[in-house]
């Protein structure tokens, strides 16, 4: 055992932060404010406040902002839900109890096909609806429904708005400007990243860090709509913060086509990698001119004009400084405007969010038929505390269909729960019997809640079992007016919710969600249908928006454990991007009537003849290939400078196609094509 980790120096409340004491502080004060308020306002389970006050405790105003929106329309739909169903089935168990289940597998169909506040207000409106209807499913008076609804959304609200007024009075961080840290972060790493893909090796360390950078470009876009709930400056700038992350996203995708142009050129200049990192550092410095870029990257201009491999790599190579420069320049105008300017942002569309569907459904599948295991045994068995099983089961089916690990989270709530349990039982029956007033009891439980909150952020580690702790507490000790002490009830409820819990768990580990291999596969098969429909005349979707799609495709198998599955999602977004640049570019490029037009015209149905929504076919793969390598090889000694160009721009599309000539024929993701 480490000694220092027993001086009076490690006690949470010596180390703590300034920052972290004002996080602390302000949570444990709005949880304080909102059981008050609850209590004396007379809502019969004022607990339910504190709990709220818990949920949208976010270390930031945009967050807590946009946080607090999602759970108050997800809590009205979820009241007006079960004001709904329970009033017209309350006579009848077990319509009752299907009609509910439909509407929670709709609501976990429904997260899964939104993002962000439309996401989270499907999950309150799901877990709303269960905590309101399924306690009163032995109530046959529908004013009593009315009563328990309008107490529970209340008690939503008040704690919403404690947590609201403690945030305008004790303030943390700017979301503006963690967003703004994030953007120039990411800016320099994108150097970085650059350094290490065009090295000539392949490792899985290039693979993991491409998938971390892209990322955590996705995950700046939450931080973009934080900002724009946190401050009206930020909502000015919301077209060119978009367009940042769109230029972010371009450059990864530029660094991944210059690395297969360097692995597939066969003699590339001795000085290349000379040039490249003393460019790299040059675009480092925030001083750094389109001059000064031009004389380092002179030396690798070049000379012979029927050398279309040099040409390419050239014009790419440029393209990347331009790019990078520009978006140095649009962070500098943002990092510096006023809350009152205004830019002539180029136009950039949302980033793209592709839904699952396959998975969606199973989803929406397993929350209904859990509930129904669950309320059957119930209502057979007459179990008095089946409707707090019935409550955590669907909180738990609806919160965690959307979780990477549901088995991880599943396993740690019923920790949490086991641990509440012991801890509730202590402080119910051998504290607050003891005391009248609840103000005698805020004494015991502020310092707790802001020590709590204090180890969250001083233990990463276990920072999950302190936030949840800290978020299921007051539905254990559940602080009520009048207060009950019924020992049999309380075991009961509390037996009922682990109960609950373990059903969840059972439901995940008998419906389990997809495999990662074969959302690999799905991801894969729906990426090839996009791009087939980038091949035609009037494509759907933009260059930008094509581009977000593979990246927020990639990244869904970010935190998989299988890496066979994400190195071949990876690889196959990476080409098809690749691939579609180019095609875009040729698209663009000159309006002639000459034979050039044709031979892009044919370079483009080569490409239709490669892929399908099924794979790739190797024969035509190898064919293409050939003649596009026969294409540049013609087009590299004609006399114009233009077939020149466009020999160089088909070569970026050989090299990119060359990759998979590693595919399997039909998609199938085996050892032996790896």
């Amino acid at each position: 055992m480490n000694l220092q980790s027993l001086s009076w120096r490690a006690l949470p409340w010596i180390k703590a932060t300034r920052p972290q004491w004002r996080y602390a502080l302000r949570n444990g004060i709005a949880m304080c404010l909102a059981l008050s308020f609850a209590y004396y306002l007379n809502l019969d389970e004022p607990y339910w406040a504190m709990t709220s006050a818990a949920v949208v405790s976010f270390p930031t105003v945009g967050g807590v902002i946009s946080k607090s929106i999602g759970r108050i329309a997800g809590s009205l739909l979820g009241a007006v839900a079960a004001l709904v169903i329970a009033g017209h089935t309350l006579t009848d168990p077990w319509f009752f109890l299907f009609s509910m289940s439909a509407w929670l597998a709709f609501c976990t169909w429904a997260c899964a096909m939104f993002m962000n506040n439309a996401a989270y207000a499907f999950q309150l409106a799901g877990y709303t609806c269960a905590i309101i209807a399924f306690p009163i499913i032995n109530i046959v008076d529908a004013t009593q429904l009315w009563e328990i609804a309008q107490a529970r959304v209340c008690e939503v609200i008040v704690g919403l708005l404690c947590g609201a007024l403690m945030m305008m009075i004790m303030p943390s961080t700017s979301d503006g400007n963690a967003l703004l840290t994030a953007l120039k972060n990411m800016h320099a790493r994108i150097l970085e990243h650059a350094s290490l893909l065009w090295q000539p090796e392949t490792t899985d360390a290039i693979r993991t860090a491409h998938e971390s950078v892209i990322g955590q470009i996705l995950t700046m876009n939450l931080l973009r709509i934080q900002a724009f709930w946190s401050h009206y400056r930020f909502r000015r700038q919301n077209r060119l913060l978009n367009y940042l992350l769109h230029q972010q996203l371009r450059l990864t995708s530029v660094i991944s086509s210059l690395r297969r142009m360097l692995l597939s050129w066969p003699n590339p200049p001795e000085n290349t990698r000379e040039v490249i990192e003393a460019l790299l550092k040059a675009l480092a410095r925030p001083d750094v001119d389109v001059y000064t870029i031009a004389k380092i990257i002179a030396p690798l201009a070049p000379v012979d004009p029927q050398d279309y491999r040099h040409q390419a790599f050239w014009q790419r190579l440029r393209y990347f400084c331009r790019l990078y420069l520009r978006a140095s320049q649009w962070l500098y105008r943002l990092e510096n405007a006023s809350a009152i300017s205004e830019f002539n942002v180029p136009e950039a569309p949302a980033l793209t969010r592709n839904t699952d569907h396959a998975e969606a459904l199973w989803n929406g599948i397993r929350t209904f038929c859990a509930l129904v295991l669950v309320g059957a045994w119930s209502i057979s068995a007459q179990w008095s505390s089946g409707p707090a099983a019935l409550t955590l089961a669907a909180i738990c089916c609806v919160l965690y269909s959307a979780s990477p690990s549901p088995f991880n989270s599943l396993t740690l709530l019923l920790r949490t729960l086991l641990l509440l349990s012991a801890f509730s039982f202590v402080v119910k029956f051998g504290l607050m019997v003891q005391i009248s007033d609840l103000w005698q009891f805020l004494l015991f439980l502020f310092p707790l809640l802001t020590t709590m909150q204090l180890l969250k952020l001083q233990m990463p580690k276990f920072a999950g079992l302190w936030g949840q702790l800290i978020v299921f507490m007051g539905s254990f000790i559940a602080v009520t007016n009048p207060p009950t002490y019924d020992f049999g009830a309380f075991l009961n409820d509390n037996l009922a919710k682990i109960l609950g819990v373990g059903l969840a768990w059972l439901a995940f580990a008998v419906l389990k969600p997809g495999s990662d291999a074969r959302k690999s596969r799905r991801h894969i098969r729906a990426l090839r249908r996009h791009f087939v429909d980038q091949l035609s005349r009037r494509p759907q979707q933009s260059e930008h928006e094509f581009e977000s799609l593979v990246y927020h495709r990639i990244s869904q198998l970010s935190n998989s454990q299988d890496a066979l599955a994400r190195r071949w999602l990876l690889r196959w977004g990476v080409v098809l991007l690749n691939c579609t640049h180019v095609v875009w570019q040729l698209r663009d490029w000159q309006t002639r009537s000459d034979p050039l037009v044709q031979v892009r015209d044919i370079c483009i149905g080569l490409l239709r003849d490669v892929m399908s929504e099924r794979g790739v076919q190797q024969r035509p793969l190898a064919s293409a290939l050939n003649e596009l390598q026969r294409i540049c090889d013609a087009l590299s000694h004609h006399h114009q400078p233009a077939a020149r160009e466009l020999a160089a721009i088909i070569w970026r599309l050989h090299c990119s196609l060359s990759q998979l000539e590693q595919a399997p024929i039909e998609g199938t993701i085996t050892e032996r094509t790896a």
